[in-house]
């Protein structure tokens, strides 16, 4: 059987994802789609607006085979890392390739790119050096060193573009035998606030739409299948609230009033002294809107920002970003072609199977998941905090049985 990998979120699944689904089927014929998803907390350094169970159920719905996890400590970061640890694990369960979405739509620019990087890394290098001390974000910084190396190839402004070269350059520097492929985005840009098109809007237009509130379901409703709608209003019906940034403000006040200096020093992302300018706007905000615009200046980019603060609420330390790969496959979901798939290549595979979170008793990757899923759960009333908690440990994966 012939697999292709994807890379998601799905936060949450929407017409956009089906397209891509579909459309990854039909380019690449492959018997098996796998997805490699983000757990509860996101490569932007964001809540997840359901958990990964839910999610996996959509994507399950969708017609995704198998569901594996991408654990926090790859999730939630740059481009680069999100890709590197999504690559290893797509190529541990034998994937053959991986389609993804892009604004250009063509594989061969992102090849040309990436060998054309490769043979002029130390002047690229020293070139976003040159910008970061600009005073530069990092995303700016290789904006500009792309331009200063007039490369032709892809346009690494744009979101998805950034996230395709990420994936074709860990395929290149791992030397996996993964064949990369794109299918152009279609409709909305992947930072459009507002609705554009009929039937065709990003996540972010989808959750802004949504503004944590059940009663605003149905404004969504031309955009996302109808059982992202019903996983939706389950979990919100289940646990009263939908994850937004906001509902976590209050723990992160807690924490960064409460923490030392040389503590917040030891925390992933924390860095240059950002500590300082995170403690003293913390004191004056009513909101984490309200926070983050106190904080960000052209170095400190949003995302750099609620990535740092992810890190601060789920403890996530800088001894623990040097982690370079995955230790193992963990099982969210399958369907019955995707059971099959698993019982075909299973004692081939690179990385060990994980079914039950038993099995990682003693890993380090994991022992940072367990504190994602306790912050990612701790808005909740008792006794939904420790049903939700329990869940992380005692749910199986979903199997789903098609007709």
């Amino acid at each position: 059987m012939k697999a292709v990998g994807i890379v998601v979120e799905y936060n949450p699944f929407h017409n956009g994802h089906l397209y891509h689904l579909e459309q990854t089927k039909q380019k690449t014929g492959a018997d098996c789609v796998i997805a490699v998803m983000s757990g509860n907390f996101l490569q932007r350094g964001e809540p997840a607006i359901v958990s990964k169970w839910a999610r996996t159920a959509m994507a399950l719905s969708a017609g995704v085979d198998i569901v594996i996890e991408l654990p926090y400590v790859f999730a939630v970061q740059s481009a680069e890392r999100f890709a590197s640890g999504a690559v290893t694990l797509l190529d541990a369960i034998k994937c053959s390739e991986l389609c993804f979405g892009s604004e250009h739509g063509e594989i061969a620019p992102f090849l040309q790119t990436v060998y054309a990087l490769q043979k002029r890394k130390n002047e690229y290098d020293t070139s976003i050096r040159q910008a970061i001390k600009k005073g530069l974000s990092y995303p700016q910084a290789l904006s500009e060193a792309w331009k200063q190396l007039r490369i032709d190839g892809i346009d690494l402004t744009k979101p998805n573009n950034i996230l395709g070269f990420s994936y074709v350059k860990a395929i290149v520097e791992q030397q996996r035998a993964i064949v990369p492929q794109t299918i152009p985005r279609i409709a909305s840009g992947y930072h459009e606030e507002s609705f554009t098109h009929s039937s065709i809007a990003s996540a972010t237009s989808v959750r802004k739409a949504l503004s944590g509130s059940l009663e605003k379901l149905e404004t969504i409703a031309p955009y996302v299948p109808s059982y992202t709608k019903e996983a939706l209003a389950n979990y919100c019906s289940t646990y009263g609230t939908f994850h937004e940034w906001e509902r976590y403000f209050s723990l992160l006040k807690y924490r960064l009033l409460t923490a030392e200096r040389s503590e917040l020093e030891q925390i992933a992302s924390i860095e240059e002294g950002i500590e300082y300018r995170l403690i003293e706007a913390i004191a004056e905000a009513n909101t984490f809107s309200e926070f983050l615009h106190a904080v960000k200046t052209k170095r400190y980019t949003w995302t750099r920002l609620q990535r740092a603060c992810t890190h601060l609420l789920t403890n996530f330390l800088k001894q623990a970003n040097g982690i370079e790969t995955p230790t193992y496959i963990r099982l969210l979901g399958m369907n019955e072609n995707g059971k099959r798939y698993l019982k075909k290549v299973k004692k081939t595979l690179s990385l060990p199977l994980v079914t039950t979170v038993s099995q990682l008793r003693d890993d380090y990757i994991y022992a940072q998941e367990k504190k994602a899923v306790a912050a990612y759960t701790a808005i909740f009333p008792e006794p939904l905090r420790t049903k939700a908690i329990k869940e992380e440990y005692a749910t199986p994966p979903l199997y789903w049985r098609t007709c």
